[in-house]
This record gives C-alpha cells, structure tokens and sequence, in this order.
C-alpha cells in the first residue's frame, strides 16, 4: 500500500525491506510508545523511504529509535527546548525541523496528527491529519516549513 501510493506521486524515491519485528518492537519498548497503525503498517512494508541520494522521507526504524533518543537525552537541550518525551519524531525537513506524532502521557499516540518541531524557535505546528497526508503534502509542496 505504501509503495504504490509514494510510486503513485513521485517515482524518485526507493524502499527498504521491511523493518524486522524486533526492531520495531525495541523501538516501541525503549522509547515507551505504541506506534500508529499506519506506522507500524509502513515498517512491515518497507524500513523507511529514501530518495536517490539516501535523504528520507520516512526514517527507518532504528534512525526513529536512535533519534528520538538523542533529543530526549542531550543534556544541552534540556536548557534550550521543552521535553521531546511527548514527542516521536519520524522525519526530518532536511533543515533541523522534524516531523512527529505527539504521544499522550500513557505512551499512546491517540491522534494519527502530524507536527513539525521547529528546531529555531521550539515551536510545535500541525501540518497534516495522517501519514499519508504528509507524505503527500510533502511530496506534492503543500507541506514545507
């Protein structure tokens, strides 16, 4: 389903085999969250969505895992931003801003909104209703930050 609907837009990105279920399940275990189905969806298709230089439009999993737990942990970010825990981060703008879900403080994601988290400012702003609706606006120039 994911890879027709990304083919179907642009046919300048390429896709990875599907992410493992253990690295799926470590990513939802250390970063205490249960993913969207429409994530967990596009890993058991594909471990991220990259164009021809390797940039992603979706992260792999173990870059979400890795990412996420740098925000979270970085000390000097502590000081500079509010907490990233409510926060699942799954792409970047490729200038510092990244996409995201907002986790709720029982470690679920209750709505499939997405956010971009600008790196500048702190700020937190609704971009689209879904992944797909991301993915799309993204691809197609709707959503840009």
């Amino acid at each position: 389903m994911w890879k027709e609907f990304v083919t179907a837009i642009s046919n300048e990105y390429h896709f990875g085999n599907p992410a493992s279920k253990t690295d799926v399940t470590q990513l939802q275990v250390e970063l205490n969250v249960e993913l969207t189905k429409e994530l967990v969806g596009l890993f058991s298709e594909t471990n991220g969505i990259f164009d021809y230089y390797h940039c992603p439009l979706i992260w792999s999993a173990k870059q979400v895992l890795e990412d996420n737990l740098f925000f979270r942990n970085f000390e000097e970010y502590q000081d500079l931003y509010m907490p990233f825990d409510n926060l699942l981060f799954f792409s970047d703008a490729g200038n510092g801003d990244l996409f995201c879900y907002a986790i709720t403080k029982n470690g679920t994601i209750e709505k499939t909104d997405i956010y971009v988290w600008n790196h500048e400012d702190d700020s937190r702003i609704w971009v689209a209703s879904s992944l797909q609706d991301y993915i799309e606006g993204w691809l197609t120039g709707r959503i840009s930050v």
